[in-house]
């Protein structure tokens, strides 16, 4: 399942009047074969060698890209099925991100970072990411805590029918609330201890629902994946299918290419 909020980058998206050149990504050679590949605005994709890197670029179509559904998914396809056709190791630029020519791209980029994108080529080669986005039904699991957790349950039956007081009210909500946290991090734990030792780097970032608990993505070597996947089969099971779970075996590495590690 892709993300729809906007990748992470190298650097920052922009916009500037007339054609440019829509920027995707960066490949660690400038010895690129011809890409039967198509872009934003339906644009062929197209390499262009500057120093020892190669760009992958499109010509725009509009002075600006609006970060719509069409146009985040149309960013992350092109670098996907340049991976799937044999450029494992990609340095994927921000969403948005025009320029007008290439000089501009080397005194920006090159120049200045040449060492660190060097860092990160190396740093990924053999290495691919995936992403594990958790999510809860927080009634059933409220519902599941209740009838696991006695102690909790017969002091919430017992205050049933009577007339609470605000601190009394104020009491019991908290401590329903630090057992569904407690749970909650039960389960990430879970998932931690299985997953984490597969991998060799891990970037946790923000929840993006109320129902989501845990986002996450891995850094693993290439060939591994297929076991990181049986693993979360596993975790599915250990949890008897009752968490919601995306797993994105195969994307490009936003969260593992940005210039200030």
């Amino acid at each position: 399942m892709r993300s729809l909020t906007q990748p992470k980058g190298l650097i920052n998206g922009g916009s500037i009047m007339g054609n440019g050149l829509y920027l995707y990504g960066i490949l660690p050679t400038n010895r690129v074969r011809p890409l039967a590949l198509h872009g934003l605005d339906k644009q062929p994709i197209q390499t262009h060698p500057v120093d020892e890197f190669s760009f992958l670029y499109s010509e725009t179509q509009q002075e600006r890209y609006l970060a719509s559904r069409r146009n985040l998914l149309g960013h992350e396809d092109v670098l996907e099925k340049v991976m799937q056709h044999g450029y494992r190791s990609v340095l994927p630029l921000q969403f948005g991100l025009i320029v007008k020519d290439w000089d501009h791209v080397k005194a920006q980029l090159i120049i200045p970072y040449q060492d660190r994108l060097k860092e990160l080529f190396h740093k990924l080669e053999g290495k691919r990411e995936v992403g594990v986005k958790i999510f809860w039904e927080e009634t059933e699991e409220l519902d599941l805590l209740m009838t696991e957790n006695q102690e909790l349950r017969e002091k919430r039956d017992s205050l049933e029918g009577k007339r609470l007081s605000m601190d009394e009210i104020i009491g019991i909500g908290q401590e329903i609330e630090r057992a569904m946290q407690d749970r909650q991090q039960g389960i990430i734990d879970k998932f931690q201890q299985i997953l984490n030792p597969l991998a060799q780097e891990i970037v946790e970032n923000d929840n993006l629902t109320s129902a989501m608990i845990y986002n996450a993505a891995y850094l693993i070597p290439w060939d591994i994946e297929p076991q990181f996947g049986d693993k979360i089969e596993e975790l599915d099971h250990h949890f008897n299918n009752r968490l919601r779970i995306r797993y994105n075996n195969f994307t490009a590495p936003f969260n593992f290419a940005q210039l200030n590690p």
